[in-house]
């Protein structure tokens, strides 16, 4: 009873009258308790009714405390219900029905996945990865926001194959874990490989994949995947049957979404062929060897482009997107191309293992030999050549430098070293024509062959040497002696030019003489004539002479008769011509031979008596 009255005294102080029983009653006093009221309704609502609210930059990940089962075993996530991580995540906004004694929500950050960059996935739930295969597959499940979607389709727990680009997605971080530049190396990754791949202007990425089927025996590459948007879909390109390894397939300028747990990129330049050479592809991959050279070349096959084998048709000058790991592209100058057998090299270098040719000659000396060989290989014809000899240094180490070698070793043994320098013009013709036509067969025009330094032994060449020294002496002497005559010529001209005057005076004094003798010749002619003309009156008159001197004698003669009118004409004569018969000095004999000394004597006194008188008389003396 006692209790009963404290408890309802109690109560009664507790709780306040009544306010229709007071007859203070004031509304006031309502208001207050149902603020009251409301607030602590508002302050419980959560925990009564479960509310949960969700941030727009938030995602809810539900952990469930208890359940109607349990998860089976290996299953992460709970899809039915069961306690555990839910597959299902919360939006931003206001949930209902999460109370806390039941649930507890994680409320996390959206996956950020900045421009420029690309997202890694790693799911924690899932199927297990075929044995085969490195990579999850990928299913719908709009880029791992859906993850129910991702376990229902099949989805595969560890490395995913599909990436996430850029944007914002709300991931359930309880299954999956986002990789991106900032944590990159928290899963042994480089921030780097974390950016979407850019290939370089004049550039090529050499592709190898890291997922997919085994390569077929036999090939060094995997052959060309379609539909696979330039290896940014993974999954397709397996689902094609992409295989694993070197891809033949090359990426070219721009970026490209590239997974790099799938593929690995390696940048190269871009094959340039320069002027003046053409590219002859040598394919390691591509469809079946089928020869296309036809019958008439047998030295080698050729191949359509995309076969294996020797492209029948070159790459001409220009940039071209070649993969170099799975092509050989050699390059083959269309231009003239001079080798040097000789000490010198040009600068592409073919002929550098080249050097001079050490022949024999007739007369058994050995002496070197420069030549120089022309070449020429046509843009149509290179692939015929490289497909016979493989390249242009086996071109000239296995077919030029035996041929023009030997050539010129049997040659020479056919002439003597002097013959051979003498006749240098028709060696050189003669290997010109041999070379030719042996270069035909290779499909290589030998433009043509020269002839360099010939160097012949030391000792032939003092005898040489030293004859055409002598004989550059003779002419350096026959130089000397014209000259000298050419000086004397000036000389005389020169004097000739100062007695000039003199000349003139001569050359008018002999033409005055000329005409003088003219003259004379005239005068002369004239007198000759008249003598002529006097002789032969002369003559008439001693001819008529003499006929009358003959007819006296002949009348003597027969008058005298012969001695006595000889006699007769004899003392006349001596008469006339005062003819002394007496000598003036008489010499007579004796014994003491006197008579020749009065002799002498006598002749000496008669020049005298006859000089004197002369002397005397001289008018010069006088």
């Amino acid at each position: 009873m006692f209790a009963q009255v404290i408890s309802n005294q109690a109560i009664t102080t507790w709780w306040p009258v009544w306010p229709f029983e007071d007859s203070h009653f004031s509304w006031w006093v309502l208001g207050g308790y149902v603020f009251i009221a409301g607030v602590v309704l508002t302050l419980l609502s959560p925990v009564l009714l479960g509310l949960v609210l969700i941030d727009e930059k938030e995602v809810g990940v539900v952990i469930k405390k208890f359940g109607r089962s349990q998860l089976p075993p290996g299953q992460l996530i709970a899809l039915q219900g069961e306690a555990g991580f839910q597959a299902d995540t919360l939006a931003p906004g206001l949930h209902f029905g999460y109370w806390f004694f039941q649930y507890r929500v994680m409320k996390v950050a959206m996956i950020r996945i900045p421009a420029g960059e690309i997202g890694l996935v790693l799911s924690h739930a899932g199927a297990p990865i075929l044995s085969e295969r490195i990579l999850a597959k990928a299913v719908p499940c709009d880029n791992f926001q859906d993850a129910r979607a991702f376990l229902l389709n099949g989805g595969e727990k560890g490395r995913q194959v599909a990436v996430l680009t850029a944007g914002t997605y709300r991931i359930n971080t309880a299954i999956f874990n986002v990789i991106t530049s900032s944590c990159a190396l928290n899963y042994d990754l480089v921030p780097g490989q974390l950016h979407v791949y850019s290939v370089q202007p004049d550039a090529v990425g050499i592709v190898t994949t890291l997922d997919g089927r085994p390569i077929d025996p036999g090939e060094i590459a995997g052959e060309l995947v379609p539909a696979h948007d330039n290896f940014q879909n993974a999954q397709a390109f397996l689902e094609n049957g992409g295989g694993r390894g070197l891809q033949e397939q090359i990426l070219l300028s721009g970026t490209w979404n590239l997974n790099p747990w799938f593929v690995a990129v390696e940048q190269v330049c871009m094959l340039e062929i320069p002027i003046g050479h053409v590219g002859v592809v040598i394919s390691y991959v591509g469809q079946a060897h089928v020869d296309v050279s036809g019958a008439e070349f047998r030295h080698g096959d050729l191949v359509n482009p995309g076969h294996k084998g020797v492209w029948v048709a070159p790459l001409y000058p220009g940039k071209h997107p070649v993969n170099p790991r799975v092509m050989k592209v050699e390059l083959v100058p269309t231009t003239n191309i001079v080798l040097n057998w000789a000490n010198r090299t040009e600068s592409h270098k073919f002929d550098q293992k080249l050097s001079s040719i050490t022949v024999r000659s007739h007369d058994g000396f050995a002496f070197n030999l420069d030549v120089a060989q022309i070449i020429h290989v046509g843009a149509l014809d290179a692939p015929k050549v490289i497909s016979r000899v493989g390249s242009m240094q086996n071109l000239v180490d296995h077919v030029l430098q035996p041929i023009v070698g030997n050539y010129f070793r049997n040659s020479a043994q056919n002439y003597t070293v002097l013959d051979f320098l003498g006749g240098r013009t028709a060696r050189q013709t003669e290997a010109a024509e041999f070379i030719r036509e042996a270069l035909s067969a290779y499909d290589v025009q030998a433009v043509d062959t020269l002839i360099g330094d010939i160097t012949p032994p030391a000792e032939l060449m003092k005898t040489q040497t030293d004859r055409k020294i002598a004989e550059e002496e003779r002419k350096t002497y026959e130089i000397q002696e014209a000259a000298q005559k050419q000086r004397q010529l000036l000389v005389r001209e020169t004097a000739v030019a100062d007695i000039q005057q003199q000349v003139v005076a001569s050359e008018q004094g002999v033409r005055i003489a000329e005409l003088d003798a003219n003259a004379s010749v005239k005068a002369a002619t004239g007198e000759a004539e008249s003598i002529r003309l006097r002789a032969l009156g002369q003559a008439e008159a001693i001819r008529a002479t003499g006929f009358a001197q003959a007819e006296a004698y002949r009348a003597g003669v027969e008058a005298l008769g012969a001695p006595s009118f000889a006699a007769l004409q004899l003392m006349q004569v001596v008469g006339e011509r005062g003819v002394r018969i007496v000598p003036d000095v008489s010499v007579t004999g004796g014994a003491t031979g006197s008579g020749l000394i009065d002799a002498l004597l006598g002749v000496t006194l008669k020049d005298r008596l006859v000089a004197e008188p002369a002397i005397a008389h001289d008018p010069a003396q006088s």
